[in-house]
């Protein structure tokens, strides 16, 4: 898959910028109201009943800020943030090994929770309910059960396929928040805030066209944001203005409502050689050459939400609003 400005996984690079960008607490955290003011009295009332906070699952599409919702619920609880992966932990006992090292009220993240083994959830259940882990010494006849006592502890878990979770695990979370996909106004105040950091001149409108090309995520505004200042500083004076972030945005080919080359190919693609469909997914794969998987994964979400794109039994079918966006004619039929 050719690398993307307006993917919203994160790059190997970008790992720990990221890490210097994220809020610490829910006050400072921008956007995503009805999580923030849920979570906010579910620590409240756990810090008045000096228990750990209920297991939280949070789900929603990549870059919306799940991993910093995470920091902020150990910042706020005022205890340790441990983080791992779903594919990290390959057997129970590297469970095991992670359970047993909290510290009483320890917050344990788990990203792509989706992706734990079967074997390694089944070791979970326990811990979560009664915080305890069941553990099997020994083989054969002479194979005997232990119970370990762990200490209360609150389980994270984020991930971007809630419907991949099997329902025991799913519900043993006490709380469940989907974060959706930002509106311009709080992205541009997430550009703003970001471009206070790196210290970059910034006006409110460049910072309005920023959030408007980066489709719903704070991820990609500031991939945006720290492209478009490299523009400033070799073709400007250094101050992102309306018009150099437009004819940035223009060349790094990211469109007004945030589409990039290949969302072009893919749409007018199906317009020119299918006559906008319906046309089967495996076909227009190998008419972009990519595979069927990364189609529906990666680009059709967002074509989709932008109502650019349906799904039908026969095949997806580009809309009126895409021959408007390219300025092309609808056909008559």
């Amino acid at each position: 898959m050719d690398e993307r400005l307006v993917s919203a996984e994160v790059e190997i690079e970008e790992q720990s910028l990221e890490q210097s960008l994220r809020p610490q607490s829910i006050a400072q955290y921008i956007g995503q109201d009805k999580v923030k003011n849920n979570l906010s009295i579910f620590i409240e009332a756990a810090k008045i009943r000096q228990e750990p906070l209920d297991h939280v699952l949070l789900y929603g599409p990549p870059g919306l800020g799940k991993t910093t919702l995470a920091s902020i619920i150990a910042n706020e609880m005022g205890v340790q943030l441990r983080t791992t992966s779903g594919p990290a932990i390959e057997r129970p006992g590297d469970l095991a090994a992670i359970l047993t090292a909290l510290e009483p009220g320890d917050v344990l993240f788990i990203d792509e929770i989706h992706r734990l083994h079967r074997t390694v959830e089944e070791v979970l259940y326990p811990a979560m309910e009664d915080f305890c882990l069941d553990i099997v010494i020994g083989k054969g006849p002479a194979a005997r059960s232990v119970r370990l006592d762990l200490p209360p502890f609150t389980l994270v878990g984020a991930t971007t396929r809630a419907g991949m979770l099997s329902a025991p695990l799913r519900d043993r979370f006490g709380v469940l928040s989907r974060l959706e996909y930002y509106n311009v106004e709080d992205l541009s105040t997430i550009v703003t805030r970001t471009s206070d950091v790196f210290n970059i001149d910034i006006t409110a409108l460049a910072s309005e066209e920023i959030a408007r090309r980066s489709r719903g995520t704070p991820r990609i505004a500031n991939r945006l944001l720290r492209r478009v200042r490299d523009f400033a500083q070799v073709r400007g004076n250094g101050s992102i203005t309306t018009d150099l972030a437009t004819t940035a945005l223009e060349m790094l080919q990211v469109d007004k409502l945030g589409l990039d080359h290949i969302d072009h190919k893919l749409l007018i693609g199906m317009i020119e050689k299918y006559r906008g469909g319906p046309v089967g997914v495996d076909t227009i794969a190998a008419s972009i050459g990519e595979e069927s998987d990364t189609i529906e994964d990666v680009y059709e979400p967002y074509l989709m939400q932008i109502g650019f794109l349906q799904r039908t039994p026969r095949g997806r079918v580009v809309t009126s609003q895409v021959y408007d966006h390219f300025k092309m004619e609808v056909p008559a039929d």
